[in-house]
């Protein structure tokens, strides 16, 4: 039978030691034996074990040594203790220090064969997780977001300045530019990486439903809670809250959202028991929080609580570098999804796209890839294949007929363009800008005035 898995198996008793390891390689399992914890130590240095089965009493130590070492520096080997003078108190601490199960001599063959297939599957489990946490962690990297705007790139500044804090962090723009992406980016940077990151879109519940789902209830606590609930606060304890479109929170969870964020504290709808966690809040919103409070419609102190750290993320149209990078990398997804062949976007349809609004951003253009990659039927994605409403759109952008205005207006439009683009090219550099532009610097200021740009390098802190 082909080995499974490596278990070692540790025990002073010789005979006891040979014929456990003689009976797991019965059963199909590689199996190693050493006689005390110097050996075990030795022995977990050079391999790597699924299981480890120990006596409690060892020459040079116990077997919970063993389970604080395993906790410790091998946290996927799962442990079974055994011993000979097994007492109902042993037992439960060993399971309380992480053992996963606890037998006494002398060993029934059986209890045995179930105690390794047992453990065996638990270790089988927590290798999956963590492979998952890995794939999590490297598909929200911060390196992974796609950008070569200069704007984006002070965002990144950003998280990588605040990532390992404890504080509450706005993300600001409008939907589809990627806020949830940046969050999830922000959390598996920070410490919290390996705990829960819990989203929870604050727009799409009924104030009645939010604070449930927020915050938990009890049994009975009103018509349909037919059993206690978790919320998800809770259940992102240790970890991560996203909470998206907070602007739509009501005045009456408000208040309670500002406690949450002053205290950590918080009660489950129906119960008067109050909670602590230790949670890490990003918030976001697609609406202008500063205009909802002078409306009344948000409180000022939450505003000002959780306007401590605030992430704008500019839409699609002002990162029009981005739009091509993106392009290509959503065309290379979809045709591994849905196994297609594409060799690439023609420069055409990339101009095309390049003139577009893009009201809804990010997740506009994903969409607009995957439709292009499902109807192309060329070898490259061609003008064509792109949506009527956007090409009709981007032409209009792009027209060329004379509008009844004079040359000096009509070229006001292009000129603060190319401005602006050379200013973002040469981060904001004026001398460097006016040379790359042949005009002078004095020239430069002049039109950064007229255009407005004054204010936009003001506002980004150039």
């Amino acid at each position: 039978m082909t080995a499974r898995h490596a278990i070692l198996v540790i025990d002073d008793d010789t005979i006891i030691l040979e014929s456990l390891c003689e009976f797991l390689r019965i059963e199909g399992y590689s199996a190693e034996g050493v006689r005390n914890l110097a050996q075990a130590r030795q022995k977990l240095q050079e391999q790597t074990f699924s299981l480890i089965i120990s006596d409690v009493n060892l020459p040079d130590g116990d077997g919970f040594e063993v389970l604080a070492l395993t906790r410790q520096s091998f946290p996927g080997t799962v442990v079974i203790l055994i011993t000979g003078y097994g007492t109902i108190e042993s037992a439960v601490e060993a399971i309380k220090m992480g053992a996963y199960d606890y037998l006494t001599k002398p060993i029934v063959d059986d209890d045995l064969r179930l105690a390794v297939e047992r453990a065996v599957r638990q270790q089988s489990l927590m290798d999956e997780n963590r492979q998952l946490r890995e794939q999590l962690t490297n598909r929200y990297r911060l390196e992974n977001i796609i950008s070569q705007d200069y704007k984006m790139s002070r965002i990144f500044e950003l998280i990588e300045a605040v990532a390992d804090s404890k504080t509450t962090v706005l993300m600001t723009g409008p939907s589809g530019v990627g806020k949830s992406l940046l969050a999830r980016a922000l959390h598996f940077r920070s410490p919290r990486k390996d705990k829960p990151f819990i989203e929870v879109s604050c727009g799409a519940l009924p104030e009645t439903l939010l604070e449930s789902e927020l915050f938990g209830h009890v049994k009975g606590a009103f018509t349909g809670a037919i059993r206690d609930k978790e919320g998800k606060f809770l259940a992102a304890d240790g970890g991560t809250i996203f909470l998206d479109e907070i602007s739509s929170a009501t005045p009456a969870m408000q208040v309670k959202l500002l406690r949450v964020l002053q205290d950590k504290q918080f009660e489950s709808v129906g119960s008067n028991r109050t909670i602590n966690v230790d949670v890490r809040v990003i918030l976001a919103s697609n609406t202008d929080l500063a205009a909802e409070v002078r409306a009344g419609r948000f409180r000022e102190d939450l505003y000002y609580r959780i306007n401590v750290v605030t992430v704008h993320v500019p839409p699609l149209a002002e990162r029009p570098v981005d739009i091509a990078l993106l392009a290509d990398y959503f065309l290379r997804q979809f045709c591994q999804v849905h196994n297609r062949s594409k060799l690439g976007i023609t420069e055409k349809a990339i101009e095309c796209m390049q003139r577009y609004g893009w009201p809804g951003n990010v997740r506009e253009l994903e969409n607009v890839m995957e439709r292009a990659v499902l109807l192309s039927k060329g070898a490259y994605i061609e003008e064509e294949d792109l949506p009527p409403a956007l090409v009709n759109q981007s032409k209009r952008l792009g027209s060329s007929d004379y509008a009844g205005v004079s040359l000096k207006k009509a070229l006001e439009g292009p000129e603060r363009t190319i401005i602006q683009a050379a200013l973002q090219a040469n981060q904001w550099n004026r001398q460097v800008t006016a040379d790359a532009l042949k005009i002078n610097r004095t020239t430069l200021y002049k039109k950064m005035k007229r255009y407005g740009l004054e204010d936009e390098a003001a506002r980004l802190g150039f």
